[in-house]
């Protein structure tokens, strides 16, 4: 129990620390960005009393972090007032502040986009595994013939093939020239389907590989040879044993790759226009320079999250098939 209990709060210690890490540095780095949000958002034609009661408004007028470096090198201690410590300290209150451009709060915007993002990640962890473990079951029973290779290279163009190759031909096969799909949008139920294959091609091909591997280093075990002796098919010692005592680095594989899924899904949803946290934090936040809503970033730390919580249900994956 106190094993446990010292492993979660490394955790939990772990996950606060790349928070802190991520969000300063994305703070930090917005500091050195040419321009100013003022500039972007009211225009190259508003007067110097616009921009000041628009930094006033949203704070802009305060000190960016600790401490300032002037023009000749002159560096000035700030204090703790400044809009790092402000940011932090709403961040702890779940406030993530408003939007610069539409004024709106940003954990409305965030929550608002993030079903999406999920379902997103979710339909393509499933066209992921509903492609690796038949085929890579089929390359590891066979291993070193036709199929076997076919899968691997499968795989090596699934890993290679990045997605702003695979959504773009995807959307021109499926969309442009045949017309079963929409090209973009996320209106009607079926307009998930290319993203998912899209988003899921590099998973599958990741997965393929580790299920060809489980199976065929499961293969070689003692009770796998035991299993034939006692006339059970083969069919039944794959599927049944085999692939049972591969699922603990797939579990853990698949778990990892839920959490790159939900950061990594920007550029998928550019090229789809659908409608996440991923074209919110390219359309508001970067496009319009409307900084805060880059608090969207913050899915990426759901990476972390999902490692310890699928770490532990590899665990106790391992302790259910041990029984």
């Amino acid at each position: 129990m106190k094993y446990k209990l010292l492993n979660l709060a490394r955790q939990i210690g772990l996950i606060i620390l790349v928070m802190w890490t991520v969000v300063s540095l994305v703070t930090l780095l917005i500091e050195f960005v040419p321009g100013t949000p003022a500039t972007a958002i009211l225009g190259e034609t508003a007067t110097q009393e616009q921009i000041e009661d628009f930094n006033r408004k949203h704070g802009l007028d305060r000190p960016g972090f600790f401490i300032s470096v002037s023009e000749n090198g002159t560096v000035t201690w700030n204090g703790m007032e400044n809009r790092y410590v402000d940011y932090f300290s709403g961040l702890l209150r779940g406030d993530l502040g408003r939007s610069f451009r539409t004024d709106r709060p940003i954990l409305d915007m965030v929550m608002e986009r993030y079903p999406a993002t999920i379902k997103l990640a979710l339909a393509s962890m499933l066209v992921a595994i509903a492609i690796a473990i038949p085929l890579g079951v089929v390359a590891g029973t066979n291993k070193g013939g036709i199929i076997d290779n076919f899968a691997s290279l499968v795989a090596l163009l699934g890993i290679s093939l990045p997605t702003f190759v695979v959504g773009p031909f995807l959307v021109y096969i499926f969309a442009v020239k045949l017309g079963w799909f929409s090209a973009t949008g996320s209106l009607y139920p079926e307009d998930i389907i290319l993203p998912a294959v899209t988003l899921g091609a590099a998973l599958s091909a990741i997965l393929t590989r580790m299920v060809r591997s489980s199976v065929i280093e499961e293969l070689g075990e003692d009770y796998v040879r035991t299993a034939r002796a006692k006339g059970l098919g083969e069919r039944t010692v794959v599927f049944k044993h085999v692939l049972k005592n591969g699922l603990i680095p797939v579990v853990t594989i698949l778990g990892l790759q839920l959490g790159v899924l939900l950061a990594g899904s920007i550029i998928t949803e550019k090229i789809f226009s659908w409608q996440g946290l991923g074209l919110l934090l390219l359309d508001e936040g970067i496009a319009k320079r409307d900084y805060r809503s880059g608090s969207g970033l913050r899915s990426g730390h759901q990476f972390d999250i999902y490692h310890c919580q699928f770490t532990d249900r590899s665990c106790l994956l391992n302790g259910w098939i041990r029984e």
